[in-house]
């Protein structure tokens, strides 16, 4: 799978193979091609499945509730794409990575988008009532969250902020679907989610600052500039602190603590050999922060476990 240098949409991804052509502009308009931002949906909502005692105590993750999670996190991160693409249409055509996302490209009326998005929204609902009504509550909060964040990079610097607001939600709702109340451990841990989106989504920023700078668009990586590695990096220590501290309030056992805190040899890595002025390298490690959220969801569960 590959792209051109100057497009965000992958060519000869499973998209183009096996769906039949009016199905792919709605597929890519639901960043089905690309399954990162639902991978960073997706872990928060583990971490608060696994961190959350179980009545009676810790034990095996809820496997039914961990597959809706999938399901949802794809379908919610769809409908969040679809809205930030009705939303920033206009801005989308003024940038070379962008301009050829389904809207501004033509290949999907408004119309179609807003349909769409009312089709992914049901589903998402039919699958947030299988939890608890707590946990459908606090799904249903988010709501707030994902029609507004796509606002955010007009009028502030920290849209990074905003998106870690909205992608780290779900550990709230793992954690009622398991254990019905709130608490400091999963405040703590949304904390540190915040924290780590800020992080990784600068990175992201830092492939468009050249087009944010002539359209008016504000970020973290813009704001920040050459200090940016310093910045993140900053981020990223208070966000493994947050992980670790989350944990010993959960009440696992200390050796745990230990195992999350290693995962930080991840983070480290991506800061210490970031080339910011590359687009390339920033978007590889962006993306394998899936890779450190996995690392962080084992060591959670491996806690709870044994």
């Amino acid at each position: 799978m590959s792209s051109d240098a100057r497009s965000d949409i992958p060519t000869g991804s499973w998209v183009d193979r096996h769906l039949p052509p009016p199905a792919r502009p709605y597929a890519r308009l639901a960043r089905l091609d690309r399954p990162i931002g639902t991978w960073l949906l997706l872990l928060p909502c583990w971490w608060g499945l696994a961190l959350a005692p179980r009545p009676g105590g810790f034990g095996w993750v809820d496997l039914y509730y961990a597959a809706l999670f999938a399901i949802g996190a794809v379908v919610m991160r769809g409908a969040g794409c679809t809205i930030n693409d009705i939303l920033d249409r206009d801005f989308d055509a003024r940038v070379a990575r962008t301009r050829t996302r389904p809207l501004p490209a033509g290949e999907i009326t408004l119309n179609g988008a807003v349909a769409f998005l009312a089709a992914q929204l049901l589903l998402g609902f039919l699958v947030l009532v299988q939890f608890n009504w707590t946990a459908v509550a606090w799904g249903t909060a988010s709501l707030a969250l994902v029609v507004t964040y796509p606002l955010m990079k007009r009028i502030t610097w920290w849209p990074q902020a905003f998106l870690g607001l909205t992608f780290n939600w779900g550990i709230w709702v793992g954690w009622v679907a398991t254990n019905g109340g709130v608490g400091w451990p999963p405040l703590v841990l949304y904390a540190a989610g915040v924290a780590w989106t800020i992080g990784y989504d600068t990175l992201y920023a830092h492939q468009d600052k050249e087009d944010d700078a002539l359209i008016g668009v504000k970020s973290t990586a813009r704001l920040w500039g050459e200090t940016s590695p310093r910045w993140v990096g900053t981020f990223y220590g208070v966000a493994l602190a947050g992980m670790v501290a989350a944990t010993l309030l959960a009440g696992q056992p200390e050796w745990v603590a230990v195992l999350v805190a290693l995962t930080g040899w991840h983070l480290a890595w991506q800061v210490a050999f970031w080339e910011m002025d590359d687009p390339k390298d920033c978007l590889v490690r962006f993306k394998s922060n899936r890779d450190f959220g996995l690392l962080v969801a084992l060591a959670l569960v491996i806690g709870s476990v044994v």
